[in-house]
């Protein structure tokens, strides 16, 4: 008689799971004529994983409910979104479809991050769901747990209920943050686990009882930029692997700001790689963070991401979106067209005297650091607790004592007024940080004297998380220019960073929003 051994009886154990009577999950009918799907700000929803099951097309999705101004990712349990025609804009919404420790009891409440539901061999569905485990004495207690169902939307069974399959301990130690599964069921239904964040991937082949490594895991280190949110899929015969990418600077094809993702893609042969990078399918979108979630539907492609654009919205208050895409078949590998993101029609201008909009930027620190971004200057987005792309800043290790910044329209404007909105982690001052400038000033460009006049006002002492407002004598340029003397301790001297600065037109007037990849000139130059 052959012998069981426990990794043998995994199978058995799985199909055998008791059944759990279901209580019948809220639901609410939603019509989302935009993206995205939930926009109302009752709801916020992140992390999306679509899943087909015939004619029906599922999003699982995180919950977002970290409160204005709180910078943490406060998410305590996963809704679901079902529709049979994702262009009609009609879904079912499940708010509270399945928090971790209802299902895996060795799991501490909330913390219910990108998870992943997939139809196995044995056409039971599985949730692969990074999760905080209790107790662990792990130096990162985040680990990797499945539950199995019947159907989509449960009742869901742990799989594996003497703990996750994935941790820094189990099976295999290993010393990244184990979230992020993605899965891949392939044509002669091997499956393949891929998952990991903070520019560490790792993936492996599972065993048909969906629990258990067939080998060892690889490490992937040949997708340009990695940094989290990995999703496999196949396409003709060509493996996929979609990602969060950061690799930022001023001439980066993914982001300009370190802290915002882009997402970039990559091509393999076979499921376990290796992979080859391809570009960039989603540019940043309005959250830091950006995650894909891809899917074929009758016939048509679609990817599923989260931004912040909901009424309140923000980047710890995201939301799903829903977009075709395309292919390029005329090359090898096919690659997929740049996505163009739809949104909800913009609200109907209204008369402003803040001309910013309208203005190309440049700074004495240009090209700015990658952790900050110059665009956020004229956005119109002021922040309770901004993150650092969310303003412009001047951070280095060796301040220098005066920094600028250059608004450049096309043609002469007048000005008769200012508005800067500083942000700081240091008081003034200071010598080392962020810190409001000593002293700050105005100047405009003299097409006749071909240089710089200051402007003559009485301005006002330079403080933190507010407006610091300046009015003058009408001027008539097509460049101004903010001059700021550092904050500094007599010693060294600090940096400086701010969140908008505004110019006023005497009267409000219609702006429409200027070419932000242009630069402005330093010395008013005018664009060719």
């Amino acid at each position: 008689m052959k012998k069981l051994t426990a990794l043998s009886l995994l199978p058995l154990l799985a199909a055998c799971a008791p059944v759990i009577a279901q209580t019948a999950l809220e639901t609410r009918q939603v019509t989302a004529p935009h993206n995205p799907i939930l926009a109302d700000g009752v709801d916020y929803t992140t992390d999306p994983a679509p899943l087909v099951v015939g004619d029906k097309f599922y999003i699982l999705t995180g919950r977002d409910m970290a409160e204005p101004g709180v910078n943490d990712f406060i998410m305590p349990e996963w809704q679901m979104l079902e529709t049979t025609d994702p262009k009609s804009g009609q879904w079912t919404h499940y708010p509270h479809f399945v928090k971790p420790n209802d299902v895996f009891k060795w799991a501490t409440p909330g913390r219910a991050y990108a998870a992943q539901i997939v139809q196995g061999p044995d056409k039971k569905f599985y949730l692969y769901a990074p999760v905080m485990q209790q107790g662990s004495t792990n130096k990162d207690g985040f680990a990797i747990g499945v539950a199995v169902s019947d159907s989509p939307t449960g009742p869901w069974v742990d799989a594996h209920p003497s703990g996750p399959v994935i941790s820094q301990s189990y099976p295999v130690a290993n010393d990244i943050q184990n979230i992020d599964p993605t899965i891949l069921v392939d044509d002669d239904q091997r499956v393949y686990l891929y998952w990991g964040t903070f520019g560490r991937l790792k993936g492996v082949e599972l065993e048909a009882d969906m629990v258990t490594f067939k080998g060892k895991p690889v490490d992937v280190n040949t997708l340009t930029g990695f940094f989290e949110a990995p999703w496999i899929f196949k396409r003709k015969g060509t493996y996929y692997m979609s990602y969060a990418g950061n690799k930022a600077g001023p001439d980066s094809e993914c982001t300009e700001a370190v802290y915002y993702a882009c997402i970039a893609y990559g091509t393999a042969k076979s499921p376990l790689g290796p992979w080859t990078y391809r570009g960039v399918m989603l540019d940043p979108v309005s959250s830091t963070t950006s995650h894909p979630g891809i899917v074929e539907y009758k016939g048509e492609w679609y990817i599923a991401y989260h931004n912040a654009d909901a009424k309140n919205g923000g980047h710890f208050r995201r939301s799903v979106a829903i977009d075709k895409f395309t292919w390029d078949d005329s090359v090898s590998p096919p690659a997929i067209e740049l996505v163009e993101p739809t949104k909800a029609p913009p609200p109907a201008p209204t008369p402003t005297r803040n001309l910013a909009p309208a203005a190309r930027i440049v700074a004495s620190n240009s090209p700015v650091p990658v952790q900050y971004w110059i665009k956020a200057l004229n956005d119109g987005k002021v922040r309770e607790a901004p993150l650092p792309p969310d303003t412009w800043g001047t951070w280095s290790p060796n301040n220098p004592k005066q920094q600028w910044v250059v608004y450049q329209w096309e043609q002469p404007l007048k000005f008769n007024g200012s508005r800067i909105y500083f942000w700081g982690d240091q008081p003034a001052g200071s010598g080392i940080g962020v810190a409001p400038p000593k002293a700050w000033h105005l100047e405009y460009w003299s097409d006749t004297d071909n240089k710089w006049t200051p402007i003559s006002a009485q301005y006002p002492t330079a403080t933190l998380n507010a407006f610091n407002e300046v009015a003058f004598e009408t001027v008539t340029t097509r460049c101004l220019r903010a001059v700021f003397d550092a904050s500094t301790d007599g010693k060294s001297y600090a940096a400086v960073a701010a969140q908008e600065w505004e110019a006023l037109y005497p009267k409000p007037v219609l702006v429409e929003a200027a070419d932000t990849k242009l630069a402005a000139s330093a010395t008013c130059v005018p664009s060719e």
